[in-house]
C-alpha cells in the first residue's frame, strides 16, 4: 500500500490563495499535514484558512525580502517545516526590448529569491531530523522557452537548477528536493488571457479555452488538482527514492527524450 499519510508533518506553501497553491494546501491537509501558507490577499488568507483546523494562513508579499522574512519568522515560531512547496510566482507577458532592469529584478525577487530565502531558512531543521521535502513549482516554460515569457522562463529554469544542486547536496540528509513543471493549467491567469482574446474575437472564454486545449495531446487544459496530486506524492514516503527530478505535468506537451 502506498504510504501517503502526512500526519505529524508541517508543510509550508507559498502563494497559496488561488490556483495551484490553493489546491496543494487542500491536498496536503487532506493527507493529514498541518499546513501553513501565505498570500498577499487578506481575503484569500481568510477563505483558505477556513478549509480545515489544520490550515493556517498569513499575509505576505514574497517579492519583498522583509515581508518574506517576517512570514518565515512566524513559520519558525510554529516549529518550522518538514515540507516546503515553493509555489509563489508571476508570469507577465512582455516584450524583451521594453523590459527594464527593475522588471527583471522584481520578477527574480518574487519567483526565484523567495524560493531561495524560504529554502535557506527551513532546510536546517529538515537536515537535523533527517527527513524533509522541498518542491519547486517551476514550469514547462523553463524547458521550452517562450519569447513572451522570457524572464519568467529564466526564473523557473533557475529554480530547477537549484533544486538539482540541493538534491545532490542534501539527499544523504534525508531531504529530497524535486521540481514540478506544470504545462497548460486552467487557472485565473489563463482565464483572464482567454477572456481578452475572446473579447477581441467577439467570442467567449470557454470557446477560446477549448480551442487552446486541443493543442495538448490529451486534448484539454490540466487542473490545479492534477498538479497538487503530483506534489502531494512527492511530499510523501511513497516518493522516498525520488530526488533531483523535474517532473513535467503537461498532458504530453513536452516532446523530448
Amino acid at each position: 500500500m502506498l504510504d501517503l499519510d502526512l500526519s505529524g508533518k508541517r508543510a509550508v506553501v507559498t502563494g497559496a490563495s488561488l490556483g495551484i497553491g490553493e489546491a496543494v494546501v487542500k491536498e496536503l491537509a487532506d493527507m493529514g499535514a498541518d499546513v501553513v501558507f501565505c498570500a498577499r490577499s487578506e481575503d484569500g488568507v481568510k477563505s483558505l484558512s477556513g478549509y480545515a483546523d489544520t490550515v493556517t494562513g498569513f499575509t505576505a508579499d514574497m517579492g519583498d525580502k522583509a515581508s518574506t522574512e517576517s512570514f518565515l519568522d512566524k513559520v519558525e515560531e510554529l516549529g518550522g517545516a518538514d515540507i516546503l512547496v515553493n509555489n509563489v510566482g508571476a508570469s507577465p507577458s512582455r516584450n524583451f526590448l521594453y523590459m527594464t532592469d527593475e522588471d527583471w529584478q522584481d520578477l527574480h525577487e518574487l519567483n526565484l529569491l523567495s524560493a531561495v530565502r524560504c529554502t535557506r531558512r527551513l532546510l536546517p531543521k529538515m537536515r537535523e531530523q533527517q527527513w524533509g521535502r522541498v518542491i519547486m513549482i517551476a514550469s514547462g516554460a523553463a524547458k521550452y522557452p517562450n519569447a513572451a515569457l522570457i524572464d519568467y522562463g529564466a526564473t523557473k529554469a533557475a529554480m530547477i537548477s537549484i533544486s538539482k544542486s540541493l538534491a545532490k547536496k542534501y539527499g544523504s540528509d534525508g531531504v529530497l528536493v524535486n521540481s514540478v513543471l506544470p504545462g497548460l493549467i486552467r487557472t485565473a491567469m489563463w482565464e483572464r488571457a482567454a477572456t481578452e482574446i475572446a473579447e477581441a474575437r467577439g467570442s467567449d472564454m470557454e470557446s477560446v479555452l477549448e480551442a487552446n486545449g486541443k493543442g495538448v495531446p490529451v486534448g484539454r487544459y490540466g487542473t490545479s488538482k492534477e498538479i497538487a496530486d503530483v506534489v502531494a506524492f512527492l511530499c510523501s514516503n511513497a516518493a522516498s527514492y525520488v530526488n533531483g527530478s523535474s517532473i513535467e505535468v503537461d498532458g504530453g506537451t513536452g516532446a523530448h527524450i
